[in-house]
């Protein structure tokens, strides 16, 4: 979508990064205002880009940040990177999350039994090009795996990127197991694994860790948008315990949270100010060997 770009604050690896998304120049809500669908159609969706496939920060929309901007998580004071599990390296898809999805911690899923995360969707991009942080994908969803992190739904969507070569064969789960055999497998088992090398435990799945059809990820869809839709309009209050995210927005329609483009929200967006990566420790090139695939 060559009406969006990219503005970048400081250095990769480092806790001033920031990569905010602008739409014709001006810093908008990577949350909020990016559409999450991309057509009339409404069977194509716009996919932020977080952490781009092979690389191991890890990068997410911000909740509690004026126009959600995308950075590393921290954790105790550290910036957070997955580990190589053997034979994997990194994120092995373009990992990122639909706009305008919320997953409603208030909210218990009939089928998972356990509550929204407080997150946008996540998306898995299995297509042959490598993203870059902050790129705003065209998508077709192919399934979903429901992940239990912590007791929490944490939806991953299967999706591919429309303009991949192997678009036009790939229209429901099964397709993807067909054309890009292991895949599916390698998911499950990255999802269940990666945080083994830091002592936790295996996550758990809904589902026996089946992925889900193409209708069922589209309705999962289409309730998070819904759901996102109450946060927006203002229905249910973003400053609470539960919640608390920032909801400030330039494009939504009847939000009330809307803010003008002269706002004192818009003009405390950093300017852009992109710098080198900063240099990571070797530890996190280790490859760990605990899959037991």
């Amino acid at each position: 979508m060559s009406e969006y770009s990219t503005r970048v604050v400081g250095a990769p690896n480092t806790h001033e990064h920031r990569v905010f998304i602008e739409k014709n120049g001006a810093p908008v809500s990577a949350f909020h205002d990016v559409p999450l669908y991309a057509n009339e159609a409404k069977n194509v969706y716009n996919m932020i880009v977080e952490i781009p496939r092979w690389t191991n920060a890890k990068l997410e929309i911000s909740k509690d940040e004026e126009l959600n901007p995308i950075k590393q998580d921290i954790k105790k004071g550290n910036l957070r990177f997955v580990r190589n599990c053997f034979p994997h390296h990194g994120y092995i898809w373009n990992y990122g999350a639909l706009p305008q999805t919320w997953e409603d911690p208030t909210h218990i899923d009939k089928d998972t039994k356990a509550r929204g995360d407080n997150d946008p969707l996540d998306v898995c991009e299995i297509g042959e090009r490598v993203g870059y942080v902050g790129e705003i994908k065209q998508v077709k969803a192919l399934g979903v795996i429901a992940l239990l992190d912590e007791g929490e739904t944490d939806w991953k969507v299967i999706v591919i990127d429309v303009k991949d070569p192997l678009a036009e064969k790939l229209s429901d789960i099964e397709d993807v197991d067909r054309h890009l055999p292991g895949l599916i497998n390698a998911t499950r088992d990255w999802f269940r694994i990666y945080k083994r090398p830091d002592g936790k435990p295996d996550n758990k799945f809904a589902f026996d860790g089946a992925a889900k059809n193409k209708p069922y990820a589209t309705k999962v869809i289409e309730d998070t948008h819904h759901a996102w839709k109450r946060l927006i309009s203002g229905e249910i209050p973003p400053k609470t315990e539960a919640y608390d995210i920032k909801v400030s927005n330039t494009l939504v329609q009847n939000s009330p949270h809307k803010v003008a483009a002269d706002s004192h929200v818009v003009k405390s967006i950093p300017a852009a100010s992109p710098k080198p990566a900063a240099s990571i420790d070797a530890s996190i090139d280790k490859w760990f060997y605990v899959s037991n695939l």
